[in-house]
């Protein structure tokens, strides 16, 4: 049988007297060509949609396998169906079977705002690959799909002081809304799910396999509910759903897990010897930059310049609490505080910097408003803040921010029904990391309650996202293959734990 539709057209891949085919890459161009339009897969009784979309080779940082890119228009407000169009970027990664599976694994990233194209994650899906195309997609207002970009807004400043001002949101909102040729309204989760559900058709799948990561659950929830004759099944790690608001309650879980590192480290006989009494001098650190900001000279980590530069109990909390996401950045947290109460700021800075290049390489600020601003400010107040803030140590600065963020924004809507838990028997995996500071484990049973085809796995010695355990990239292969959860083991990881405390630059050692 001749497949004709699938083959290059006129604005499409350039024609084979092009000499594209004489590339070691053209075969694989060929047989993605194949595979995204349907052909040599089996039947269905409902046939695939037509491929409608332009896809070129192109090339990603840090990815080796060969891709494929292309753009969709949508209308910027889907509701009225006119005015100004955007492109959403989409990136295909071909399967590496000759006869892939028909469902693709859709990848929906976190944030709010990162850009699912940036993300660097494809060598932890090579068992996936083998059988199914990968498809990432930026959300609106991410990467190249129309970004709400502002210099203003991203952490990745230059010098030190620039990078650790204590400075809200709300200052430079203003100015970046300027920047911006967009209606900030029409950048929710519900709108940004109906441009997916048009990348599907338009990339000719007639079903697809969802797999989000932390915010990238949300809308993998919000997906499965406007559209779930769509989905064959949904991973969902970090899982942050419905009845969660961003970011009310990240002081208790930040708290959660930074009490579980504190613990663990008195209970552990290296660490309790390298940094004893550390909870305390943690808190007289605290009371210390409460009373008055530290004045910090040193040498910046890159360009080896010395620099002045201040810093709040604020910025030092909002910094320690991105360092708890990942246990192997964590394992260093008890070293930093021991040197930082010893008004060595150095590790501190050091860690700091390694984490920002990465945020702001793949995250768009303006996008987290115009998410959180829509969704989740306007569903709590600031005395549910201070409530759920009490007795951390991260307080409730982190919400009220967002508050305060929120009142420079442009009002938008969400359905009705927007926060109401997505009922849904897909089948679905629910991954969950035991030390996540942000999408701990009970947001995980959560989801599961009205999940009824669900299978909740709790990963050990895991921060924020399990993709980094052999045991839950198993289980979300096998679920695909499967397309159920039955049968699947809820044991993961029992040999894990968080990693050895470091003691001293060279690492974990007595």
């Amino acid at each position: 049988m001749v497949c004709a539709r699938g083959l290059p057209r006129a604005g499409g891949w350039p024609a084979v007297t092009g000499g594209i085919l004489s590339h070691p890459l053209a075969a694989l161009a060929v047989l993605a060509a194949l595979s995204l339009t349907g052909c040599s897969r089996s039947s269905n009784a409902e046939p695939a949609p037509a491929r409608r979309m332009d896809l070129k080779p192109c090339r990603l940082d840090g990815v080796a396998a060969q891709t494929l890119c292309g753009t969709l228009e949508v209308f910027e407000d889907r509701a009225a169906a006119k005015g100004r169009k955007i492109s959403l970027r989409v990136v295909v990664v071909p399967a590496l079977a000759s006869q892939p599976k028909e469902d693709p694994l859709f990848f929906l990233a976190g944030g709010p705002g990162q850009a699912a194209s940036r993300t660097r994650i494809l060598p932890a899906l090579d068992r996936i690959r083998r059988q199914r195309d990968i498809v990432f997609v930026d959300q609106r207002g991410t990467g190249d799909s129309h970004p709400l970009d502002c210099e203003a807004l991203n952490p990745s400043r230059k010098s030190l002081a620039e990078r650790f001002e204590d400075r809200e949101d709300a200052d430079v909102i203003p100015q970046c809304r300027k920047g911006w040729d967009a209606d900030e309204r029409l950048y929710t989760t519900s709108i940004a799910m109906d441009d997916l559900d048009d990348v599907r058709a338009a990339l000719g799948y007639r079903q697809v396999n969802l797999w989000g990561i932390s915010y990238g659950t949300r809308a993998a929830l919000v997906y499965m509910r406007q559209h779930p004759d769509r989905v064959r099944t949904a991973i969902l790690d970090g899982v942050a759903p419905m009845g969660q608001y961003l970011p009310l309650y990240a002081a208790r879980d930040g708290q959660r897990a930074l009490d579980l590192l504190m613990d663990a480290c008195a209970k552990d006989d290296v660490c309790a010897k390298a940094y004893p009494d550390l909870r305390a001098r943690t808190e007289a650190l605290l009371a210390k930059l409460e009373a008055a900001p530290a004045k910090v000279n040193l040498s910046h980590p890159r360009t080896g310049v010395p620099e002045d530069f201040t810093l709040t109990r604020r910025v030092f909390l909002s910094e320690l609490f991105s360092l708890l996401y990942s246990p192997d950045v964590a394992s260093l947290v008890p070293l930093m505080l021991d040197r930082a109460a010893k008004d060595d700021w150095t590790p501190f800075v050091a860690l700091s910097l390694g984490l920002t290049d990465e945020v702001a390489r793949t995250t768009s600020r303006g996008m987290f408003l115009a998410v959180v601003c829509a969704e989740d400010a306007p569903f709590f107040t600031e005395e549910d803040a201070e409530r759920e803030a009490k007795g951390t140590w991260f307080g409730s600065r982190m919400a009220l921010d967002v508050k305060r963020g929120c009142a420079k924004w442009p009002q938008a809507n969400v359905p009705a029904s927007f926060r109401e838990p997505v009922k849904s028997d897909i089948p679905t995996l629910l991954l969950s990391g035991e030390l996540d500071p942000v999408t701990p484990p009970p947001w995980g049973e959560e989801a599961k309650r009205t999940l009824t085809h669900s299978l909740h796995v709790v990963v050990p010695g895991l921060g924020h996202n399990t993709v980094g355990a052999d045991c839950a990239r198993t289980l979300m292969a096998e679920v695909l293959t499967r397309g159920s959860v039955e049968g699947l083991t809820p044991d993961c990881g029992a040999g894990l734990k968080r990693p050895p405390f470091f003691t001293s630059f060279a690492g974990p050692v007595p």
